[in-house]
């Protein structure tokens, strides 16, 4: 598999695009002047990345589950987690719940947004409290997980915010450690590079994390099938300029970690 994210292409394509951008060196700094780029040293990297004027932000959660508890547990989300997604008195959207097909297995991954950040969070923290059924099913869940952690995001601004859609769609979550100080010269890559992926309409969103795991990067994609994913990396190679990025971005990842979801049935994302 050839990609911008994960950099597990061929020594030869390597060195193709090395004497590419060793000859048109100075032919691509020229273009770069075009290119907006942000400014790290003028604020942080949370208000250079993102869309302030929408302030939304994200929880991503990860349930690791018993075996045995899987079909169980995912019968009590369905009945819990939709009618806190359906009700106004709570500043919260369910954007997707899937379990995880091919990774670490018996998974659950729940992403939610939070429309007003943090302040958003903090009302729905406090409502909660008094919601008896929530406090029902946390008492329930907590005896089918084995270990769970989270993580609060924010998108990046050149990325889609992700909206329903039908299915069926398998959805591939992306995570990438990043070296400590390089968030910005990624988001600088990938304003560009995501034009390269928006053909099957295969991006469904782009976070960072703020509190968690720091310099962590999630990229949620979808795609009808195994196949399809396939062919949709495989045809970024066909596009002129996307082996330069990612002769560029791979060298910013520590460690990278890829997910193959399928949706639950309680799940916006289909």
């Amino acid at each position: 598999m050839r990609t911008v994210e994960d950099g597990d292409w061929s020594p030869s394509q390597i060195g193709r695009t090395a004497r590419r951008v060793d000859r048109n060196g100075q032919d691509s700094w020229f273009k770069s002047l075009f290119v907006r780029k942000v400014d790290p040293r003028k604020d942080t990297h949370a208000n250079l990345l993102t869309k302030n004027e929408e302030s939304n932000l994200y929880k991503i959660q990860f349930h690791n589950v018993k075996p045995e508890c899987l079909d169980a547990y995912n019968k009590l989300c369905e009945d819990v987690l939709p009618s806190i997604h359906a009700d106004k008195y709570y500043p919260c959207e369910l954007v997707g719940t899937w379990n995880t097909w091919y990774g670490e297995q018996d998974q659950a991954v729940h992403l939610w947004r939070y429309r007003g950040g943090y302040p958003a969070l903090t009302e729905v923290m406090n409502k909660l409290k008094q919601n008896q059924e929530f406090t029902a099913y946390r008492k329930e869940r907590g005896k089918m997980l084995m270990s769970r952690r989270n993580q609060l995001l924010l998108e990046f601004s050149f990325w889609n915010e992700p909206v329903p859609r039908e299915g069926p769609n398998i959805y591939e979550l992306r995570s990438y450690q990043l070296r400590p100080g390089t968030m910005i010269e990624w988001g600088n890559y990938w304003a560009r590079a995501i034009r390269y992926r928006q053909h099957n309409r295969e991006a469904v969103g782009g976070f960072f994390s703020q509190i968690g795991n720091l310099y962590m990067v999630h990229h949620l994609w979808a795609y009808k099938d195994l196949q399809s994913r396939e062919d949709t990396r495989n045809g970024a190679w066909q596009q002129e300029g996307w082996d330069e990025v990612v002769y560029y971005t791979v060298p910013l990842i520590q460690h990278m970690d890829s997910r193959i979801m399928i949706p639950t049935k309680a799940s916006p994302l289909k």
